[in-house]
């Protein structure tokens, strides 16, 4: 079975440690002015770069296309009020959410 997690996340640049799926990862999420979207990058706890810029875009896995990478789960981008409406600048933690959904 599935299990989805609230990656816990706030309207402003920040830099968190996660674990998704059992294992540690420092994330990093920041607003991107010029295409008007929170993109994150993601590293191992010791600072070595996974994953770099990714959007925070909906209905697709964002880790889809990395799949080679054995991260365990998905993660997923969506907005309360509009599932197919990224989370914009100030709603990033309220009505904007970001999921870790493990592979069952």
């Amino acid at each position: 079975m599935s299990t989805p997690y609230e990656i816990p996340l706030i309207a402003e640049p920040q830099t968190l440690t996660i674990s998704l799926a059992g294992v540690q990862y420092t994330l990093t999420v920041k607003w991107n002015d010029a295409i008007q979207v929170w993109v994150f990058d993601m590293a191992d706890t010791t600072g070595n770069l996974i994953l770099g810029g990714i959007p925070l875009v909906t209905g697709t896995d964002l880790l889809g296309q990395y799949g080679y990478l054995n991260l365990g789960g998905q993660l997923r981008a969506f907005t309360d009020s509009d599932i197919t409406l990224p989370p914009n600048f100030t709603n990033l933690g309220v009505t904007g959410h970001l999921y870790f959904i493990t592979s069952p």
